[in-house]
């Protein structure tokens, strides 16, 4: 596809329907009772450390220990399983789904994830920069280190050991960075994302559409 096609296909989708919709599955077995219906507005967690739970949506209880489940963000509930409610369930169903209306960052940021190449975590571990990358990102910024295929650009933490991760991709400029050094990523989650120097001016032109278009 053409850079036009692309950015017009992106921004077009965020136009008509500028939201995140959040499903929210069961952590484990038990029985249900919903605390709020269809279309109730929701809140995130708030405070200065975000120490305040956010809207309580469900309470699971299994072996009579009950557990309450809150939402992580804030929005209206679109969907629900009130069939569900007081009975016993599986893990992994999913019962709720949050609509959350987007802000400008977040629909740039979600835009991005769609435009740079993510690199993955290969396994579940905490991840840091190598000493080389942060060094450069320390002295001229994020954006300004590029990488190759095959520079070592991760320290991964995993078992009580320090595995160097060098990278396998397009090569580029990190973009942007979605981990945070020593906390714990899924494996496959993306840790980066990678910039080609041919989509830099596409990059530009939608994050200015974006910044312009909405509020």
């Amino acid at each position: 596809m053409t850079q036009e096609i692309d950015y017009n296909e992106i921004i077009n989708q965020y136009r008509s329907d500028p939201f995140d919709y959040v499903d929210i599955l069961t952590p484990h077995t038990g029985q249900v009772r919903f605390r709020v219906c269809k279309d109730d507005p929701v809140e995130a967690p708030n405070g200065e450390w975000q120490h305040v739970p956010g809207t309580l949506l469900y309470v699971l209880t299994r072996e009579r220990n009950p557990k309450p489940i809150y939402s992580s963000t804030n929005g209206e509930i679109s969907f629900i399983r009130d069939d569900l409610d007081g009975r016993f369930v599986e893990a992994g169903e999913k019962i709720l789904t949050i609509k959350h209306p987007l802000k400008k960052r977040e629909i740039i940021e979600t835009i991005l994830r769609k435009v740079l190449y993510p690199f993955r975590a290969p396994e579940r571990a905490k991840y840091f920069f190598s000493l080389d990358i942060q060094s450069r990102i320390e002295k001229s910024g994020i954006r300004s280190v590029s990488i190759n295929p095959g520079d070592e650009i991760f320290t991964m933490s995993l078992m009580k050991r320090d595995i160097p991760v060098c990278y396998s991709g397009e090569p580029g400029i990190i973009h942007s960075v979605y981990f945070q050094p020593g906390v714990t990523v899924d494996q496959d989650e993306p840790l980066i994302g990678i910039c080609s120097q041919e989509k830099l001016p596409l990059i530009k032109k939608i994050i200015n559409r974006v910044k312009a278009e909405w509020q």
